[in-house]
């Protein structure tokens, strides 16, 4: 039997149902499964070692068309998009559709990234880490992450009297 033959005869036996006043079959429900808990300890541990790594590490930043490191906004903040290696790159490179163009870059200390590039900026950005791969990772401008005075949630320029 087909499936438009199949579908014939379930719209009919439900017309029939619906005809005669008879009760609907009970739908058997399939329960959810349980969410596995989270071991929030490890997860900090994790993040805080992602953190060291990248704070290390020298990444690629692209440069946008006036040679300024390359930003793009997500969630009305700006974000510096950072690259772990050439291979990251060429994957957000091809992700966006612009693989073929030229994609110049500037080596720098993700540790310099964090503590003097985002409080020289006039706006808030955080570092966006391999945007367009797996492992990617997002630094906001928070305390612990940038210095106070660049973190949204501390003593920003905006806040001081």
């Amino acid at each position: 039997m087909g499936f438009d033959e199949e579908w014939g005869q379930l719209r009919a036996a439900a017309t029939a149902r619906v005809n005669s006043g008879a009760p609907a079959e009970p739908v058997a429900r399939v329960p959810e499964p349980e969410p596995a808990p989270v071991d929030a300890a490890a997860a900090r541990e994790a993040v805080l070692e992602r953190l060291a790594d990248f704070r290390s590490r020298v990444v690629l930043v692209p440069l946008d068309e006036r040679g300024g490191l390359w930003t793009a906004e997500l969630g009305g903040l700006d974000w510096i998009c950072a690259f772990s290696g050439l291979e990251t790159l060429a994957r957000f490179a091809d992700a966006r559709g612009e693989a073929e163009r030229e994609w110049p870059y500037r080596r720098i200390v993700g540790e310099r990234l964090l503590d003097e590039v985002i409080p020289a900026l006039d706006f808030p950005c955080g570092v966006a880490l391999d945007a367009a791969g797996p492992d990617g990772i997002v630094f906001p401008p928070v305390r612990g992450l940038v210095p106070d005075g660049a973190a949204l949630d501390g003593d920003g320029p905006e806040e001081k009297a």
